[in-house]
Order: C-alpha cells, then sequence, then structure tokens
C-alpha cells in the first residue's frame, strides 16, 4: 500500500502546487493578497461554502483553492475547484451561469459580468467575485485571462452536447444523479425539448448498462420492446409520461414525457444513431 499513498501523496501535491501558479494576486498589476490562502476539499467545504457546499458534492468536487486579492480598498474573492474531469467542470459551470447572459470565449466556456467572472477548462471550475457597488468587469477579465492562460487541457464541450438532435431543442445540461429523477440513472445529459426531454447516461461498461435496464424494466413493470440500438422498451409512465428507453454499448438513452401523438422510438432511434 505504500506505493500507493505515495502516488497519492505526489499527486495531491501536484495539484496543490498547480493550483498555487494561478491563486496569484499579483497576475494583475497593482493587485495583492489580503489574508491566507484557503485550501479545502469534500470533507470540509461546508466550512466555507455552509448550505451550498452540497451543490459542489454532486458534480464531482475534488479540491478547492483559493485567495482574496485587493487593490485601492476593491477586493476579489479567487476560487478554483478540481472536479473528477471536464465533464462535471462544464456541468458545475453551466448550472450557476446567468442563462440570461451571454457567454465569453474562454476555457470551455466562461462568463464576465460587471462583479463576477466564472470559467471552466479542463476539469477545472474557476470563480472570481467582487465587491457589489461597482462594476469590476475588466480587472475580473485581466484575471480570468491570466489564469485560463495558465491552465492546460481541454477546451472542447463534452461529446454528449452534440448527440442530441437539434429539431426543437431548447436547452441541455448535465444531470448529476438521478437521471429523470430514477436512482438508477446515476450521472447524464437531458436536453429539454419543445415537447418531451431526451437523455443519455453513460454506464462503465456495456454489461453494466444492460443490468441497468433490467432493473428499469423491473421498476416500471408492463413494458413493450422496441426495437431501437442493442435493446429497447417502451412504457407509460403516471409522472413521466410517455418513455422509450433504450441502450448502445455502455450508453443508456431515450425520451421521456412524450405525449400520446409522439412516436418514442423513432425519436429514440434518431438519437441513438449519434452516439458513437
Amino acid at each position: 500500500m505504500r506505493p500507493l499513498k505515495l502516488a497519492a501523496a505526489m499527486l495531491a501535491f501536484a495539484s496543490a502546487a498547480w493550483a498555487a501558479e494561478i491563486t496569484v494576486c499579483r497576475l494583475v498589476p497593482g493587485w495583492e493578497q489580503a489574508g491566507p490562502t484557503r485550501e479545502f476539499v469534500a470533507d470540509n467545504l461546508f466550512e466555507y461554502m455552509d448550505g451550498n457546499a452540497e451543490g459542489y458534492l454532486i458534480y464531482g468536487f475534488v479540491r478547492m483553492q483559493g485567495v482574496t486579492c485587493k487593490s485601492s480598498g476593491d477586493s476579489i474573492v479567487i476560487d478554483v475547484s478540481e472536479m473528477t474531469d471536464p465533464d462535471a467542470a462544464y456541468g458545475i459551470f453551466a448550472a450557476n451561469r446567468d442563462p440570461n447572459q451571454p457567454m465569453a470565449a474562454i476555457g470551455t466556456g466562461g462568463q464576465i459580468l460587471p462583479r463576477r467572472g466564472t470559467f471552466c477548462k479542463d476539469k477545472y471550475y474557476v470563480e472570481l467575485a467582487a465587491d457589489p457597488d461597482k462594476d469590476h468587469s475588466p480587472a475580473l477579465k485581466a484575471f480570468v485571462a491570466e489564469m485560463e492562460r495558465r491552465i492546460s487541457g481541454r477546451t472542447t464541450l463534452p461529446d454528449a452536447l452534440a448527440w442530441f438532435p437539434a429539431d426543437k431543442l431548447v436547452s441541455v445540461r448535465l444531470v448529476p444523479e438521478s437521471v429523470l429523477g430514477l436512482r438508477l440513472l446515476k450521472r447524464g445529459y437531458v436536453a429539454q425539448y419543445e415537447s418531451g426531454k431526451a437523455f443519455v447516461v453513460a454506464e462503465a461498461s456495456a454489461e453494466s448498462a444492460s443490468a441497468v435496464m433490467a432493473k428499469l424494466r423491473e421498476r416500471f413493470g408492463a413494458t413493450t420492446p422496441a426495437k431501437v440500438a442493442d435493446e429497447a422498451f417502451q412504457v407509460k409512465d403516471q409522472y413521466l409520461g410517455g418513455l422509450c428507453f433504450f441502450r448502445k454499448g455502455r450508453y443508456l438513452g431515450g425520451f421521456a414525457n412524450l405525449s400520446d401523438a409522439q412516436d418514442g422510438a423513432s425519436l429514440a432511434t434518431a438519437l441513438a444513431a449519434r452516439i458513437p
């Protein structure tokens, strides 16, 4: 076990050392650090976030490093969160951004507002919060530009975002747990359409995905087989309306909240065709 513990310690040290390179107030001239650097992990994040910690943990929060910067009486609070993977980082960014404000071309995705800046890149989610009394966007943009430049890794959007057919698509978001309110469906993407919603959930293997399909059939009871991908079924549910579930390799997907006039199997076939 000693080599494993040493490897884990080295990984944690490398992550902390990396974070120290971007949580630096002097990245922007005229700003200085005020107070000590903050460091949190999943076990003690609630000490900093209080009631908001759960909103980070469900997205696969690993650790956070933060600092408060000051300049001529102004302050900016910077927090860098490491998530389990790039999809989780994009998921928490998308969940916290202001949907009524434009996105910025920063990392995988970003947003700069007068008193708040956020972006994600690879498996990192970065937040900057400024004093609420004036527009701090110039300083926020300067910090974000320098921080983003120091983070390496993936900048492309999650692959799943491109799998959902675009016709009448309203939005797509990552649901960190219990997709469709079903505990059997763990983390996955849900696309809201003008009528109904689609979903895609990745399992570890085709075998585990098939086992989940069997449990779903048992959970819903009387289901009707459908010819979609590797296996599929349709069912009517009191709360989720018309449903069509399918499995393609290790992926589970389908449609929910369908009306009687909608052909769930055809919609599911179109979705399955877009999944590699």
